[in-house]
């Protein structure tokens, strides 16, 4: 096995996840503004370094993804970041593209940029101690969209920037999102996750990606956020699972569910019916992060300094996901 295959296996093994705390500096302002904190980076560190330090990274948590900001941090007890979470047994990764921009020739869609110096930033990324990378391509389902050239640019752009990583010896996470955002179907999102990934995977083969070296981080199959379509959660089992036996090759050795969007629990009992009825080779877990941490940044809202109070209710989150990510949650539980 190859050194990119056993980490991206160690990072999901036994139910464990990602904890995605790569929000950049404007979204965590908007995330803390929402609750009233002052989003200066000696906070935006405090929060992230209560949940690195959490109980639960160890049992529950292979992978966090980083900012650029976190991982040159140092934490309260002066070790690096990226120390902090390779100390508790979870692997450091870090964002590298460098956002969504309008995508040109159809300026209702998006294109991910940051190919530029990208072999450089790898290069510094690899150094503070990165062992996994991520980078994020979003498509919006309308009756024109997603369009031909926003799937071909968005699979183009993350096959390059997986082809560099993988060059560097860190594993990338591929992450084509499939927004909810809309009133389309379950179908019209199978059909048009099932259309992402696959040109996904034929870019990543082109660019001679070991595809053994990778993890995948899809959206589930849900109808839109404004559709009035009501799909069952062992639909969105289903068709989730149906989507991803059809297009992704087995050599995939994980994939990682993004939450977008979905409240906390929904999140966990829609992975956890995925898990219940997963009969394909995949690993499936998550790789959350609103998801993971939304009832956490209210309660630590009330008290900054309420570190083992803000660290239960994460531990909580955590524990949870990792259940379904085994397909053991109930309901019950939560409470």
């Amino acid at each position: 096995m190859s050194e990119l295959n056993n980490i991206a296996l160690k990072i999901l093994e036994n139910g464990k996840g990602i904890l995605a705390a790569d929000e950049s500096t404007g979204t965590m302002t908007k995330r803390l503004d929402s609750v009233n904190v002052p989003s200066t980076p000696e906070n935006r560190l405090l929060f992230r370094e209560i949940l690195f330090s959490a109980s639960s990274m160890s049992e529950c948590i292979g992978g966090v993804i980083l900012y650029d900001e976190t991982i040159k941090q140092v934490s309260s007890k002066k070790n690096k970041i990226p120390e902090l979470i390779s100390e508790i047994g979870s692997t450091p990764g870090i964002k590298v593209d460098t956002g969504a921009k309008i995508l040109a020739g159809s300026p209702e869609e998006k294109i991910t940029e940051g190919l530029d110096g990208l072999r450089e930033r790898l290069k510094e990324y690899y150094k503070l101690g990165a062992k996994f990378t991520k980078w994020r391509g979003v498509y919006n389902i309308t009756k024109n969209f997603p369009s031909k050239l926003s799937i071909q640019s968005n699979a183009h752009a993350l096959a390059r920037y997986s082809s560099l990583v993988q060059e560097c010896n860190m594993v990338p996470i591929v992450e084509p999102e499939v927004l909810m955002d809309g009133d389309h179907s379950a179908k019209d999102c199978y059909e048009k996750t099932s259309e992402v990934i696959k040109k996904c995977f034929d870019e990543l083969i082109l660019h001679k990606v070991d595809l053994k070296g990778i993890i995948l981080k899809p959206n589930m199959v849900l109808a839109g956020n404004k559709s009035n379509e009501k799909i069952s959660k062992e639909e969105v089992a289903k068709l989730t699972l149906k989507c991803l036996k059809n297009s992704v090759p087995s050599e995939v050795p994980g994939i990682a569910f993004l939450s977008g969007g979905q409240s906390e629990i929904e999140a966990t009992e829609n992975l956890d019916l995925i898990n219940k009825n997963n009969d394909t080779s995949f690993v499936m877990s998550y790789s959350y992060g609103r998801a993971l941490q939304q009832s956490a940044l209210k309660f630590w809202s009330k008290d900054i300094k309420n570190i083992k109070g803000t660290q239960k209710v994460f531990n909580h989150r955590a524990r949870m996901n990792t259940l379904a990510a085994q397909g053991k949650w109930s309901k019950d539980l939560e409470n």
